[in-house]
């Protein structure tokens, strides 16, 4: 049976309490504004400070609310995974909570799935600011590595503003090896490694300052080359698989 549901909307929180209840407040007004039926999928992943007691308020007495609450931190890709296996929502996705991708592009995103697409994702297009000019640069390397070494042409695969046909994701998922940041590569290549239909739409991308940021240049770097490597003999062992059928 097809679902009531349009749109299920999985929110990954780890440490957000000092933003939580100000971007859910502007996605329930964007999601208001549109057609969708939709829910919302809070997963926290074991933070150390007042999110899951505001999340719990948030969820109190309201429909199309819930949420679930990690025993301990199992990485990001696990979050947004464990949202997604739980969503009744025909398409489902997630937006990174600080909103640096506005949740005004939502909708935008979800439309690529109901023209046609399995995967649609924000392309973070920066906003040009000096203080914003690392994570640039450090985005458009790593992407510039995704192409080059994995022959993925996508302009932003670690965009965290992602929607999937919920039916064709899910057996991906159960591919998907990474549970930490890597997700967000490992998930576009093998949907793409599938036949899936990938969309990526333009989104502005303003970074906040009034949040500390998580990244660490130099041994994130050394994470995702590791990665990258790993990776790349994954997709040649699928290609020889498949050759070999």
């Amino acid at each position: 049976m097809e679902s009531e549901l349009n749109v299920s909307l999985v929110i990954a929180c780890y440490n957000e309490e000092g933003h939580l209840r100000e971007s859910i407040s502007q996605i329930q007004k964007v999601m208001a504004a549109t057609r969708y039926s939709y829910e919302i999928i809070f997963v926290d992943d074991a933070s150390r400070d007042t999110t899951r007691s505001i999340i719990a308020q948030l969820c109190a007495n309201k429909s199309g609310m819930r949420y679930i609450f990690h025993e301990k931190n199992l990485g990001r890709g696990s979050a947004v995974m464990d949202g997604i296996r739980q969503a009744q929502g025909a398409i489902v996705g997630f937006i990174d909570i600080d909103l640096e991708t506005h949740a005004r592009y939502i909708p935008w995103v979800v439309a690529e799935i109901e023209e046609g697409s399995d995967v649609a994702c924000a392309w973070r297009i920066y906003k040009t600011r000096l203080d914003s000019l690392d994570r640039w640069i450090y985005n458009r390397g790593y992407n510039f590595l995704v192409r080059t070494y994995l022959g993925l042409e996508f302009r932003d695969t670690e965009t965290g503003c992602k929607f999937f046909r919920r039916e064709k994701i899910l057996p991906v998922l159960d591919e998907v090896v990474d549970r930490h940041w890597f997700w967000d590569t490992e998930i576009i290549a093998r949907a793409h490694l599938k036949g899936l239909k990938i969309a990526e739409v333009p989104t502005l991308y303003v970074r906040r300052h009034d949040k500390k940021s998580t990244v660490k240049v130099f041994s994130d770097v050394f994470y995702y080359f590791k990665k990258l490597v790993w990776f790349k003999r994954e997709i040649e062992k699928l290609k020889q698989g498949n050759r070999g059928k």
